[in-house]
């Protein structure tokens, strides 16, 4: 008979803890994740942090932390632990016991293995009873978000014609009209803007006459990136096709931060889109200028690019035809004649164009130049 009452109040207890459990497991419970820095380059390591609190008088026998991360985030010290374990280099799963009124931190070493925008906020909390009798569940959606940079090269890394280029750059004399330095005057000729017309030298001549104007320095680069691998691709690229383009954001981002560390302004375009904008046909671009936070723009820009085609290659140049006075510099792993059709609009235009050719594989050379 006693056994029978042993039997009954251990039943008894077990389903009271269950039922507090299961009522008040996932009260005034708290949980945080975030990375220890919002911004890394490519290859560098950081870490992610797990904060969890129970403010309440009653235990959690039991709390699983579940999110989905990239596998281009690399955690560190293997994929499992008594606490922690990762599935397919992607599933994360951190398990917490909380006693009354405590706090648990936990810090895991990341590698980050490519450029990218990576959010991790997004996680399913699950908490029980000893026994997993009663279980509840709670979605949270974190502000949880890392920015990747791609990794800036070395001066080994850049193959000679992209660093003979940015030496021509650095010292070349950039010319175009200064509105402030007028040197004379001239025919009108179509095209030239009803601003520079010298209408007392109209009146004395009898005919159109217009103000030629001197000229200044003014040092402008704008590096154009393509991503397409052919004239005739449509869809997304493969991991193992994008590498090519990867190395081109490199290269991109490397040129950039030297010109503005050298007085030049910099700027980016490319036929890709933002992260979350892709088959909205808006692509990137970051007009030439220098500022204290212009390589910042330019790094977050190139974090968040998203390696798909929104509009094809020859529509970009065509549509930075209006710009004049830039130096341009296109990385591309292909070239077509429509390619070069635009390319000669841009130096109609009073633009100096170079392209560099891309391999589609990891590495890469420029053997193709032209220049204005």
């Amino acid at each position: 008979m006693s056994i029978v009452w042993i039997l009954v109040s251990v039943g008894i207890a077990i389903l009271v803890q269950a039922l507090l459990v299961g009522l008040f497991g996932m009260k005034a419970v708290g949980y945080e994740r975030r990375f220890s820095q919002a911004r890394v380059y490519e290859g560098e390591r950081l870490e992610l942090v797990e904060v969890i609190r129970n403010r309440k008088l009653l235990p959690v026998p039991w709390m699983r932390v579940e999110s989905r991360i990239s596998p281009n985030l690399r955690f560190g010290r293997g994929g499992q632990s008594e606490e922690r374990e990762i599935s397919a280099d992607q599933y994360h799963k951190s398990v917490f016991f909380l006693g009354p009124f405590s706090q648990i931190t936990r810090r895991h070493e990341v590698t980050c293995l490519r450029r990218g925008h990576y959010e991790a906020g997004s996680v399913a909390m699950t908490s029980g009873d000893l026994v997993a009798m009663w279980m509840t569940t709670k979605q949270l959606n974190l502000d949880c978000a890392l920015d990747v940079y791609p990794r800036l090269l070395s001066e080994d890394e850049l193959d000679t014609p992209s660093t003979r280029w940015q030496g021509e750059l650095a010292v070349k004399r950039w010319i175009m009209p200064d509105p402030f330095l007028v040197s004379g005057i001239r025919d009108y000729r179509p095209g030239d803007p009803l601003r520079d017309v010298h209408w007392r030298a109209t009146a004395r001549t009898g005919a159109l006459q217009v103000k030629t104007r001197d000229y200044t320095a003014d040092p402008r680069m704008l590096v154009v990136l393509n991503v397409q691998n052919s004239e005739e691709q449509w869809g997304d690229l493969m991991d193992y096709e994008q590498e090519g383009i990867e190395q081109g954001i490199r290269i991109a981002a490397t040129l950039c931060q030297r010109a503005l560390n050298a007085g030049v302004e910099a700027g980016f375009a490319t036929n890709a889109c933002m992260t979350g904008e892709k088959g909205t046909g808006k692509t990137i671009l970051i007009p030439s200028r220098r500022s204290n936070d212009q390589m910042e723009v330019l790094l977050t820009a190139m974090a968040r690019m998203e390696i798909h085609r929104e509009i094809t290659f020859p529509t970009l140049l065509e549509s930075l035809c209006d710009l004049q006075g830039e130096d341009i510099l296109i990385l591309s792993t292909y070239d077509s004649e429509q390619i070069q059709a635009r390319v000669d609009m841009l130096r109609d235009a009073g633009n100096s164009v170079t392209m560099m050719m891309l391999e589609r594989g990891r590495r890469y050379e420029a053997n193709r130049e032209k220049t204005a």
